[in-house]
């Protein structure tokens, strides 16, 4: 039992990481959230046993977190997704950091101390800018798979400042833009530009910068506006859509190992 899994479950998609006693991801699952978190989160563990080469039994504890972190039957404990991107994010990088993580649904921005404490947090959760639901909502004001706008927004050469922050306002903005001419790539990279100057806004950052989440995973561009807006590299771990997931895991070693009895 020297196995240990964590699992976010967020309001979008959901993620689980397991992890062996020298805390390494050694296998990992992600699927849309649905409605159904218990049978989403079992789906999860089973694909990740199945890669792993795993039974339930070779795992010792488990730790869920994220927003359905409390409709996970087979879990030990539950930690907050602060908590979790945190303790994830400082075990690949030991120093004071800033961790802001994009997810679909909100965005936190998380200051560690150099021993790992977290000392304050802010969270985007009255509205999706800065979050992968805006840009599902671009893609889906232009017809397009979420997939291809990292593409487009790195083609552009002519980037379309959009005005408006607010989903709703941003969508129908965009519609004038297409009536007005405007290329598709230009309004992309404007709408990529638009969510790294609302995640600039939610607060200043102390320490290094550290980007997790699913959309900093599969937007690289986005990562490089981030930058420019902060004036600072990023660093970003290794599987970042899976730092949640991941930092639970490490609370449940820490719960097996040491009789952590906190969630």
């Amino acid at each position: 039992m020297e196995h240990f899994c964590g699992i976010d479950i967020g309001a979008s998609s959901a993620k689980l990481a397991v992890v062996d006693g020298h805390r390494r991801l050694i296998a990992k699952s992600v699927r849309r959230s649905g409605i159904d978190y218990a049978g989403t989160a079992d789906a999860l563990f089973a694909e990740a046993l199945d890669e792993a080469g795993l039974t339930r039994d070779h795992i010792g504890a488990s730790f869920s977190t994220g927003y359905g972190r409390d409709n996970v039957p087979w879990s030990d404990g539950r930690m907050t997704e602060i908590a979790c991107h945190g303790k994830g994010a400082y075990h690949h990088f030991s120093e004071a950091i800033t961790v802001i993580d994009i997810g679909g649904q909100d965005s936190k921005v998380i200051h560690l101390d150099g021993a790992g404490r977290r000392t304050s947090f802010k969270m985007n959760r009255k509205c999706a800018a800065g979050t992968g639901s805006f840009l599902e909502e671009i893609a889906l004001r232009l017809d397009l798979p979420v997939e291809e706008l990292n593409g487009l927004a790195e083609a552009s050469a002519n980037e379309t400042a959009l005005g408006s922050f607010c989903t709703v306002f941003a969508a129908t903005e965009i519609l004038g833009k297409i009536r007005a001419g405007k290329k598709v790539e230009d309004i992309v990279k404007g709408a990529f530009r638009s969510v790294a100057k609302r995640i600039q806004e939610m607060d200043a950052i102390d320490g290094r910068l550290v980007l997790t989440g699913g959309v900093v995973a599969h937007n690289p561009e986005l990562i490089r506006l981030i930058e420019e807006a902060f004036s600072t590299k990023a660093l970003v771990p290794p599987d970042p859509q899976f730092m949640g997931a991941f930092g639970a895991a490490l609370f449940a070693m820490e719960h097996a190992t040491q009789g952590d009895e906190s969630c």
